[in-house]
């Protein structure tokens, strides 16, 4: 297996993340956004002032008001230490990809390996639920997940609750998970 390694500048960007905390995406922007034409094909208005023509996120991010809502949907963010989110960038999470592997984070169990995270079992449930969740809340987007093996957590329910204040819409599958 190719393990994901640290040039000595990415070394020192770590140092600096670590000592902050991001909010992580549960679900990977990339995820949600390929399935945005701006993000494959670009858009007339995504040009720059030199007249470069440019697509993906930041394209995506410019002209599309459906993406940007999936992108800022606070039931999929959550905080992370900030060279976790780093070094797992926009991949996607799988589980026992690497069996009897040290975590790559000390006494944080997380393992992110040839574009691959494996995250701690006790996140899981968490994980599985954000992917639902936006299943759920943007048709155009489908995933499967973890949810039965994980139940929600009383701090997942007390987090989906106070999002709902703030947000003004409701996790369905949070809720259902709970009554």
């Amino acid at each position: 297996m190719q393990r994901k390694t640290s040039s000595c500048r990415q070394g020192l960007n770590q140092k600096k993340h670590a000592k902050r905390v991001e909010w992580e995406h549960a679900v990977p922007a990339e995820n949600s956004g390929r399935t945005f034409s701006e993000w494959r094909e670009g858009n007339k208005a995504c040009v720059t002032s030199k007249g470069k023509k440019f697509k993906g996120r930041r394209c995506t991010e410019k002209t599309n008001a459906e993406y940007r809502l999936m992108q800022s949907d606070m039931y999929k963010l959550y905080p992370a230490i900030g060279s976790v989110n780093a070094m797992r960038s926009h991949y996607n999470f799988t589980m026992f990809m690497l069996p009897g592997e040290k975590s790559d984070f000390g006494s944080c169990d997380m393992k992110i390996d040839n574009k691959k995270a494996e995250p701690p079992e006790n996140a899981r449930g968490r994980i599985a639920r954000s992917y639902m969740y936006m299943e759920s809340a943007y048709p155009r987007y489908k995933m499967s997940a973890w949810d039965k093996q994980y139940p929600v957590s009383s701090w997942e329910y007390k987090r989906a609750e106070r999002i709902e204040k703030s947000q003004g819409n409701v996790n369905k599958i949070i809720k259902e998970r709970c009554n």
